[in-house]
């Protein structure tokens, strides 16, 4: 994409906002991507241990 491309798309996307701004939004958007789906391959183990746990032996 060109400058000007790249000024247009950080425009329409994130409105009044700097570039820089706008770009540290997008690094926090894709981390918080990164940790839910980190967090969504967690939940079926926790579930298995819970219930593993709560057996009576």
């Amino acid at each position: 994409m060109t400058e000007s491309g790249t000024a247009t798309f950080y425009k329409s996307e994130f409105g009044g906002m700097d570039v820089s701004e706008a770009r540290k939004l997008k690094s926090l958007e894709d981390e918080n991507t990164r940790w839910k789906k980190l967090l969504a391959e967690q939940m079926p183990d926790n579930a298995m241990l819970k219930n593993v746990a709560s057996r009576k032996w």
